[in-house]
């Protein structure tokens, strides 16, 4: 039987490490950074790692807003959501997470994408 991707990813410790480099990554990219001034870091990296957890196969521990709640009035772009993946890549590729793992990753985070994007 193959392990869930919450398993490939090397389980909570693991997805906690790459959801806090992503966050850390947004931080540092011009197109996107300006979103997180006022955000509790600490909070959008728990949530991140929480959403990530639950997603992947590992136990259901999200307890924030759905996508679609959460971008709701922030006029995300386009751009910036493909700054997001970006980001995310950057961030799967620095904890040496494998070819297959990367592309499931950014399959999920990319239909994601009509519930994030203004239209």
């Amino acid at each position: 039987m193959t392990a869930s991707l919450y398993e490939r990813l090397g389980g909570t410790e693991g997805i906690t490490k790459i959801a806090s480099d992503i966050v850390d990554i947004h931080l540092s990219n011009p197109r996107i950074s300006t979103r997180y001034e006022k955000s509790d870091i600490a909070g959008v990296k728990n949530g991140a790692a929480t959403f990530f957890i639950s997603g992947t196969g590992g136990p259901d521990v999200y307890k924030g807003k759905d996508m679609l709640a959460t971008h709701k009035g922030m006029n995300i772009a386009s751009g910036e959501f493909l700054a997001v993946l970006d980001d995310a890549l950057e961030a799967l590729e620095k904890n040496n997470i494998g070819q297959r793992e990367k592309e499931e990753v950014l399959f999920v985070l990319y239909s994601m994408k009509s519930d994030i994007v203004l239209v």
